[in-house]
C-alpha cells in the first residue's frame, strides 16, 4: 500500500529553530537586583557633583532665583586673601598632624609585628580611637588644650614651663588641631600597615640577620622599601582625609561668629566653604571653594605617587627584593655545601 509523501513545506516548518531567547529580557533580573545602588548613586552621588557645577557658575541664596555670573566666582576666589589664609592654616595643621602620623603609624606597626605577647590587645587599643565619636575627642582635647584649665597647661606649669596660649594664638591653635588628628589616625594607618608587614616572607628578615644587619638596617633597607606600595596608598588617603580637616577646628571654636577661631587660624578650606555656603547663604561661592578643594587634592595625590610611588620606586623595590632572594640563594648553596661536606 503506497504512502503519500509529506510536503516539503510542512517538513520545514515543524524543523524550524526556536527564536532565540531576548538576551535583555534575560538579564533583566540581573539589572534589577543592582538598579538600586545606581540610582542612589545618581540621586545622592551624581546629581550633587554636576549641581555643584553648575551652582558655581550662578550667584545663588539658596532659595532665590539663580543669576549666571559666569567666572566671576573663580576669579574671586583667587584674589579672596581669606581663601589664601584658609589654603595656608590647611597646609600647616596637615604637615603637622601627617608627617608624625604616618613616621608614629610605621613605628607602632612594626613594634606590634614584633610582639609576642598581647598582640590582639594591642591592635584593639590602637584602633579606638578612630571609632571613638569625633566630636567626643574634640571635645576631650578641648579641656586639655584649655588656656586656663587644661590639662597640658597644668603639667607645664608643674615642670615650671608656663602656660601657654593654646587655644588663641595662631601656631597653638594649629597644633592642638593637628595633635587631634594624629590621636585620631595614627593607629589606623598602623594597622594598615601592620598588614603590610605580615605579607613580608619571614626569610627575608632571616637572610638580613644571617648577614649580621642591625635591626636598623633592616627597617629602613627591607621593611620600608618592602612596604612602598602601602605607604603610598596612607600617604594619599592621609593627604585626602587632612586637607578636608573640618570637624576639629568646628569644635574646638563653635562661635559661628569665628568658625576659625581668633584670627582666624584655625579656618580650613572645609571650614571656609562651611562659612561661605551655611553661614553667609553664598552657596555658588561655596560650590566654587569645593572645586578649587578637589583640585588641589587631585594634584597633591599626583605629587604623593611621584615622590613615593611611580614607576622609579616600584622599579627599586624590585631590585631590593631581588637583592634579597640572591642572598637568600648564596645562603641555602652555602649550607647546602656544608652539608655535603
Amino acid at each position: 500500500m503506497a504512502v503519500d509523501a509529506v510536503p516539503a513545506t510542512v517538513t520545514a516548518a515543524t524543523t524550524s529553530p526556536e527564536k532565540p531567547p531576548n538576551k535583555y529580557r534575560q538579564a533583566f533580573p540581573q539589572y534589577a537586583a543592582v538598579a538600586p545602588f545606581f540610582v542612589l548613586f545618581a540621586i545622592f552621588g551624581a546629581f550633587p557633583v554636576l549641581f555643584s557645577i553648575w551652582i558655581s557658575f550662578h550667584s545663588w541664596d539658596g532659595i532665590g532665583q539663580m543669576k549666571w555670573v559666569g567666572l566671576e566666582q573663580y576669579n574671586y576666589l583667587l584674589t579672596d586673601p581669606v581663601f589664601w589664609k584658609a589654603i595656608g592654616n590647611t597646609m600647616v595643621i596637615w604637615v603637622l598632624s601627617t608627617v608624625p602620623m604616618l613616621l608614629l603609624a610605621l613605628v607602632i606597626a612594626n613594634a606590634l609585628h614584633n610582639a609576642t605577647r598581647f598582640r590582639s590587645f594591642y591592635r584593639i587599643a590602637y584602633f579606638i580611637p578612630n571609632v571613638t565619636s569625633v566630636v567626643a575627642v574634640t571635645l576631650v582635647f578641648g579641656s586639655i588644650f584649655s588656656n586656663n584649665f587644661g590639662l597640658l597647661n597644668a603639667f607645664l606649669q608643674s615642670i615650671g614651663v608656663g602656660k601657654v596660649e593654646w587655644l588663641t594664638q595662631p601656631w597653638g591653635i594649629k597644633i592642638a588641631i593637628a595633635t587631634i588628628v594624629t590621636w585620631r589616625w595614627v593607629g589606623y594607618n598602623a594597622i594598615i600597615y601592620l598588614a603590610g608587614l605580615q605579607a613580608i616572607s619571614a626569610d627575608v628578615y632571616e637572610a638580613a640577620k644571617v648577614d649580621g644587619a642591625s635591626p636598623r638596617q633592616t627597617f629602613w633597607r627591607i621593611t620600608v622599601p618592602m612596604l612602598r606600595p602601602v605607604i603610598l596608598f596612607t600617604a594619599v588617603t592621609s593627604t585626602i582625609g587632612g586637607l578636608q580637616i573640618f570637624t576639629e577646628s568646628r569644635v574646638l571654636f563653635g562661635d559661628t561668629n569665628s568658625i576659625g577661631g581668633p584670627g582666624n587660624a584655625g579656618m580650613t578650606i572645609v571650614s571656609y566653604l562651611y562659612q561661605s555656603a551655611f553661614i553667609n547663604n553664598q552657596f555658588g561661592y561655596g560650590a566654587a571653594i569645593g572645586w578649587a578643594l578637589f583640585i588641589l587634592i587631585v594634584l597633591f595625590s599626583i605629587i604623593n605617587w611621584r615622590l613615593i610611588g611611580g614607576n622609579d620606586d616600584e622599579r627599586l623595590t624590585r631590585r631590593a627584593a631581588r637583592r634579597v632572594e640572591r642572598r637568600i640563594a648564596a645562603q641555602n648553596a652555602k649550607r647546602e655545601a656544608a652539608d655535603v661536606r
